[in-house]
């Protein structure tokens, strides 16, 4: 295209202009979503964990939860009466210490996709046991379906877009991008 003599663009150099400035505020968006997503579902995760353990306060006080583990793990008999009586602190701690990894993995933001995927899967298992043995009401009230598409959402997140992160520094390092540049 022949460029005009007082410095304008034509409408295809608009046009990719335009399509550029849309470009990169959709990454903006992107980047401010999971962020906020990634956080959230991570103090989630963490903060069921710290009432498990009694951070929140005794069973039965205020709005907590559990507060202790032998309460949580009645808990978790009730969302899983397949499982042997025996094994059943055994469920109880593997499903503390996935939600104490995947909580610490998203608030990090170390392997975002990886941990955002196995937030999904968790979460719709907790879904699925708790509507099968407490009632449908039960992860709907407690926005579990909704925290499962919220994670759902963080995985298929294009992955330049995961600011605040490990996972993005590691790809500028290795990509050798910093700040736009790229390095030498």
């Amino acid at each position: 295209m022949v460029g005009h003599a007082n410095g304008e663009q034509g409408a295809e150099g608009r046009t990719r202009t335009l399509s550029l400035k849309a470009a990169a505020q959709r990454a903006r968006v992107w980047s401010a979503v999971t962020v906020f997503a990634r956080l959230a579902l991570a103090a989630g995760f963490l903060s069921a964990v710290a009432d498990r353990f009694g951070l929140w306060g005794p069973p039965g006080t205020g709005s907590v939860g559990w507060g202790d583990f032998a309460t949580y793990t009645a808990y978790a008999h009730s969302l899983s009466p397949y499982i042997p009586d025996g094994l059943q602190g055994a469920t109880a701690w593997a499903a503390t210490i996935a939600e104490s990894t995947i909580g610490l993995a998203l608030l990090a933001g170390v392997l975002v996709r990886w941990s955002a995927l196995a937030a999904t899967g968790l979460l719709l298992g907790f879904a699925m046991s708790m509507g099968l043995f407490l009632g449908w009401t039960a992860p709907f009230s407690y926005s579990v379906f909704a925290a499962a598409a919220a994670s759902l959402l963080v995985a298929i997140a294009p992955v330049n877009t995961f600011a605040l992160s490990v996972d993005q520094i590691f790809s500028r390092n290795v990509h050798g991008h910093r700040d736009g540049q790229t390095t030498q």
